[in-house]
């Protein structure tokens, strides 16, 4: 027998044998991750795809192929009822993924879709039109996919598969920790595809691998280090390279092409992109892949090197040089797509959690944790950097990973200089937290709880909290929405440029009026909030002969841009620091042309011709 028919039989048996010895489990109250027998008329389990610039890309996701099978997978459209291929590929075998790609592909229509593989094996699904005639994009965002039995088991999806149904969103958005099985990812996805394939199949899906996707409890990837800690807080991967790689091609392979491809340590890829969709410009982050881990790079506070239980210590301290959070590729990939308006009228980022520490206690009611750097709130100097890319092209941030649902509006210099964020309530909720700041905000709005208003979180970030979907002390009951499971909606409303948050819990029917969503929600802010600070001034009123032109504010003194814009209409009140002068740039799609070299705060209005 060869070597690479003894992995396949071991492989096929591993998941072959879940069916069996995780109904055992199930009786005694444990995890399920149950896999089907399957024939070669069921080869294939799921697909994939997104649509960017008129190219598509599909994942299919593969059950063991024998040996003696083909490993050619084709990918097949229907025109005038007939089944026409459009691409073949070679399955991967380490993962059983078959990644196609279509260029030129026609995103003005829908259509219907099939995987196929020899002669009986196929897979439908719907490869939708771009929606670009769409006044609102729906975005349906999840996160925490976990099947512990503390937290629900392997309860049905059903709930979320309705929903997403009902509202008919336009795209998935997972931010992460879809499977939670440590060491066999391929089982578990398979499973994660089962529960989830019957909306994944027909409009386009985003899935960011985090760390318990990659196979371990925090990750610090250190652009692909060796972790020596098991996958501690010393920095890097605890699973090997090629785990790693196999993980990021099932979840990652159908993303459009990386921003910038070159691969980090190991062999590992990279996959930072954008998503254009709707005339909506999604940024795909990758929170983790170059972060810094801390342990002996910063001064312990506590009996873990990430964890700070000491409130008297010096928030500077942990700043240390050297420490990376989103790193300089993506960096000048955010630069870049802040100033890009082509197609776009409004621009989000998609990534695994939020920028702050989010939340004041840890696991049970009597865990405080001062601060946590596994958030994205450490290194502060690395979230001030990723917080000034992002404002400066008015985008909305959309994460996860935290289990707690919450609404923040975050500052740099001062409160609410900087974007608004929505973390997404975790699908299922082991590990509970809870944002509960020990004196109450500052500048609450009227009515609203004490633990709204501004804080400073654990590492004297500047947050401006305005919801939170806190668990129940002692969650009973049901066990899902006592521990504030849910998932999130947001509706991106490109003609009036509104952003609506939704937080629901589970087990409700969304489009019923008495179902409720989470306290704080629903909440609608303007794109335009995104980067709007309580000090600021107004220019000059600019009227154009255009709709919806590209505006750009460039500091006259520095020759930095301040941000970039689509306007909503014909008309734009920039706003702006005070006492400053600045250089402004407009265009019907780019900031192409110098309509002023002078504008202050108070300035006079002015009309601009383009035609």
């Amino acid at each position: 027998m060869t070597i690479q028919k003894c992995l396949i039989i071991c492989c096929a048996a591993l998941a072959f044998a879940c069916t069996r010895a995780d109904a055992q489990q199930n009786r005694r109250g444990r995890a399920v991750l149950s896999i089907p027998e399957v024939e070669n008329k069921d080869i294939i389990c799921f697909a994939l795809y997104t649509v960017h610039d008129k190219t598509l890309k599909l994942t299919a996701q593969l059950y063991p192929i024998a040996e003696a099978d083909t490993k050619t997978v084709r990918l097949e459209i229907e025109e005038d009822g007939k089944w026409v291929e459009v691409a073949r590929t070679a399955a991967v075998e380490q993962g059983w993924t078959a990644p196609f790609r279509v260029d030129n592909w026609d995103d003005s229509r829908t259509c219907r879709y099939r995987v196929a593989h020899g002669r009986e094996a196929t897979y439908e699904g719907i490869i939708r039109r771009n929606p670009v005639d769409q006044d609102e994009i729906v975005v349906a965002s999840f996160t925490g996919n976990s099947i512990h039995p503390a937290h629900g088991g392997d309860i049905s999806r059903q709930d979320i598969i309705d929903n997403v149904k009902k509202v008919d969103a336009d795209v998935l958005f997972f931010s992460g920790d879809q499977v939670y099985d440590h060491n066999r990812h391929y089982a578990a996805w398979l499973k994660f595809g089962r529960d989830f394939g019957e909306i994944i199949r027909e409009r386009p899906t985003l899935c960011l691998p985090d760390d318990h996707d990659a196979g371990q409890p925090n990750l610090w990837g250190e652009s692909g280090k060796i972790s020596t800690l098991g996958g501690a807080s010393d920095g890097g991967y605890s699973r090997p390279g090629v785990y790693v790689q196999e993980v990021e091609r099932a979840q990652t392979s159908h993303f459009p092409d990386p921003a910038d491809p070159h691969k980090v340590g190991q062999g590992i890829g990279v996959w930072f992109t954008n998503l254009n969709w709707g005339n909506v410009d999604f940024a795909i982050l990758e929170d983790r892949k170059f972060k810094t881990g801390p342990a002996g790079r910063v001064p312990k506070q506590g009996p873990r090197p990430d964890h700070i239980r000491n409130p008297d210590y010096d928030p500077a301290s942990v700043d240390v040089k050297g420490a990376v959070l989103l790193g300089e590729r993506q960096l000048r990939f955010l630069d870049d797509w802040a100033q890009d308006w082509r197609h776009a009228d409004m621009k989000v980022a998609l990534s695994q959690t939020i920028f702050c520490g989010g939340a004041h206690i840890h696991g049970s009611a009597n865990g405080r944790l001062h601060a946590d750097m596994d958030s994205n709130g450490w290194p502060q100097s690395g979230r001030n950097r990723a917080l000034e890319a992002l404002r400066k092209g008015f985008a909305f941030h959309c994460a996860g990973d935290q289990h707690l649902a919450t609404i923040f509006q975050h500052g740099i210099d001062e409160h609410r200089d900087a974007i608004w964020s929505f973390c997404v309530p975790s699908i299922a909720n082991l590990y509970l937290r809870w944002w509960e700041p020990l004196e109450p905000g500052q500048n609450r709005e009227t009515g609203a709880p004490e633990y709204t208003g501004d804080h400073l979180d654990g590492f004297h970030n500047k947050v401006t909290n305005h919801a939170a979907a806190n668990p129940e002390k002692k969650p009973a009951g049901n066990i899902l929405n006592t521990r504030a499971a849910g998932f999130g909606i947001v509706r991106l409303n490109t003609a009036n440029r509104q952003i609506t948050m939704e937080c629901w819990p589970r087990n409700v029917d969304i489009t019923s009026s008495a179902a409720e969503q989470y306290p704080g929600w629903p909440r609608t802010i303007s794109q335009f909030d995104n980067y709007n600070p309580p000090s600021w001034g107004k220019l000059g009123k600019l009227t154009f002969d255009v709709e919806d032109p590209v505006v750009q504010l460039v500091h006259a003194d520095t020759n930095k841009i301040l941000y970039t814009v689509r306007a909503n209409g014909q008309a734009f009140t920039p706003a702006a620091p005070k006492n400053k002068t600045f250089i402004v740039k407009a265009g019907r799609d780019a900031p192409d042309t110098i309509i002023s070299t002078g504008m202050k705060a108070g300035s006079a209005p002015m009309t601009v011709t383009f035609n």
